[in-house]
Order: structure tokens, then C-alpha cells, then sequence
């Protein structure tokens, strides 16, 4: 099995604070892998330090088998990573059409993926030309799931998808993204471990900024007492 993703031995200082301090994880071609761990542990600036966005200061990140730590974010992105920040980072004030043709990589790339994208959200579809204020919460989170579906990226990141959604919303981005796992790679920090536990295949625990256990979802579902020690779950 080979690794899209290699992370080795990173640390990431965010002025003067030391976040990551030796986090070390790979990501298998084709699969879901979800970085989990307590509030604070570091899973975020993960995300962003492999992205470029808070670069690390000593480790490795090697993408498709290149290096790219020390990379400008844009360069990084261009290779073929998309990022769906926590919080939903849209433009509220444009459409929802917008906010896709806006993700554009290159001309052409929105059209080329509209019908993929529509399949997955097909409410986006129905609500294409309303403002970003418009949508409720789900559905903002649709459209920034959306959004890094339009180039095309072979890993995706993605930052606490079910967080403040409805149980029925949380079930419908579930689905999205068992899909659209057949077509990219994904890393997805996820702080509720019954939805990590259905979408992932395997697992990276983060404790304090280090990585301190990782292996096969399946396992790690039956260990309660890893669960309780790491995630504080039940």
C-alpha cells in the first residue's frame, strides 16, 4: 500500500509556543485516515502545517512522493491538496455559484466537476444563485466541502466537518464524503469519534503535540481504554 501522505517528526512553533513537537504519520493512498485527540492536542495546525500555512521548523512533509515542507501554501495547494477550514471559511456575501467558480484552479475546473458536486450536494444545486448568508449552517459547510471538490486534489484536508451540524446534516456530510473518498485521498480531524469511527480506516492519535499512537480504526473502536485516555470518550 502505498503512502500519499508522509509526515515525519514535525515541529511547528506559532510565535513563541511550541505546538507540534514531533508528530510523525502516513496516509495511504485511497483511504480516510482521521487525526483525533483532545481539544488543543495540535490536530489543526497539522492541517496547516502540512498545508504550508504555519510552516514547520524541523521534520519532513513529503506529498506524492516530493517534499514540500518549507513550500509557499499556494505552491503547496497547487500540487493537488485541498483545505476545508473549521469554520467554514465561504464568502458570505456571494453566491454560491461564486464561491465554486472562485475555487477554480484553472478555467474550466468548476464545470468539469458540477455534476459530481451537485450529486454529493444536491441542495447546493437548488440554492446556486442565493448569497452565502443565505444557507444555514449545513449548508455552508456543504459549499466549503464543495469548493475544494472543484480543482482536482488528490489529498483532502478537512477541519471538524460535523461540528455544530444536526444530526441529519451530520449524516448527509457522512455520506459526502465516504463518496467523494473514491476519488481523493482524506485527512479529516474530526472531534466526534462515533463519526471518525464510521469514516475512517485508520487513525493517528494527537496528545499534546505529539503523535502518540496510531493504527486501524477497526481496532482502536474495540480499545476503550485508549479511547478514555486519549479522547475522554465513554
Amino acid at each position: 500500500m502505498s503512502n500519499l501522505l508522509e509526515v515525519q517528526g514535525i515541529h511547528t512553533h506559532i510565535g513563541r509556543f511550541h505546538i507540534l513537537e514531533g508528530v510523525t504519520f502516513s496516509v495511504p493512498q485511497g483511504h480516510i485516515v482521521a487525526l483525533l485527540g483532545r481539544n488543543g492536542a495540535g490536530k489543526t495546525t497539522t492541517l496547516k502545517t502540512i498545508l504550508g500555512l504555519t510552516p514547520p521548523g524541523q521534520g519532513k512533509v513529503i506529498f506524492n512522493g516530493e517534499a514540500i515542507e518549507g513550500r509557499r501554501s499556494f505552491n503547496i495547494a497547487a500540487m493537488g491538496i485541498g483545505f476545508v477550514p473549521e469554520h467554514r471559511a465561504i464568502f458570505r456575501d456571494l453566491s454560491v455559484k461564486e464561491n465554486l467558480l472562485l475555487a477554480e484552479r484553472k478555467k474550466g475546473d468548476f464545470a468539469r466537476k458540477e455534476d459530481f458536486i451537485f450529486g454529493l450536494f444536491p441542495d447546493l444545486k437548488r440554492l446556486i444563485k442565493l448569497p452565502g448568508t443565505n444557507l444555514s449552517g449545513g449548508q455552508q459547510q456543504m459549499l466549503a466541502v464543495a469548493r475544494a471538490l472543484v480543482p482536482d486534489n488528490k489529498l483532502l484536508l478537512i477541519d471538524e466537518p460535523s461540528e455544530g451540524l444536526a444530526p441529519v446534516i451530520i449524516e448527509q456530510m457522512m455520506a459526502a464524503i465516504t463518496e467523494l473518498s473514491a476519488e481523493s485521498t482524506v485527512l479529516l480531524v474530526e472531534q466526534n469519534f462515533l463519526v471518525a469511527s464510521k469514516l475512517a480506516s485508520a487513525y493517528v492519535i494527537i496528545e499534546e503535540g505529539k503523535s502518540v499512537k496510531h493504527g486501524s480504526m477497526a481496532d482502536l473502536v474495540d480499545d476503550k481504554e485508549t479511547i478514555h485516555r486519549y479522547l475522554g470518550a465513554a
